[in-house]
């Protein structure tokens, strides 16, 4: 098998969970989606740190992707250390011990319009 795809260090530097929502629950729910996808042949143990501009950073927060599988990561989601707080600027950082691929997702649905925004994170060589 050939190598598996991606780095090791992911940053998204825009991040922001409005507090409320519009339509059905759980699918319009406005969030933010780490989507992480591990090609390798092992798993890939995920940590997330969360950054401020006021505070210090939240985090680490632990998840694990099996091999050759994706796992969506809802920030809303992230209990353990602390909740991501809504209504909140942040930017955070991944880490794996293996190589894996990082997409950052938001559904904002304060209005009826949804909007949804989707980009490839920051890939770090080191």
């Amino acid at each position: 098998m050939s190598a598996p795809l991606g780095q090791r260090r992911w940053a998204i530097a825009e991040g922001y969970i409005p507090s409320w929502s519009n339509g059905p629950e759980p699918q319009f729910t406005s969030h933010e989606t780490a989507c992480l996808l591990n090609t390798g042949d092992g798993e890939a143990h995920v940590q997330i740190t969360v950054y401020f501009e006021d505070r210090e950073p939240a985090g680490p927060y632990s998840v694990t992707v099996p091999p050759r599988r994706t796992l969506h990561v809802r920030f809303n989601a992230l209990k353990d250390p602390e909740p991501v707080p809504t209504d909140t600027d942040y930017a955070s950082l991944i880490e794996s011990d293996v190589p894996i691929v990082v997409q950052h997702t938001r559904l904002d649905s304060r209005q009826a319009e949804n909007a949804l925004l989707s980009t490839i994170a920051y890939a770090s060589n080191e």
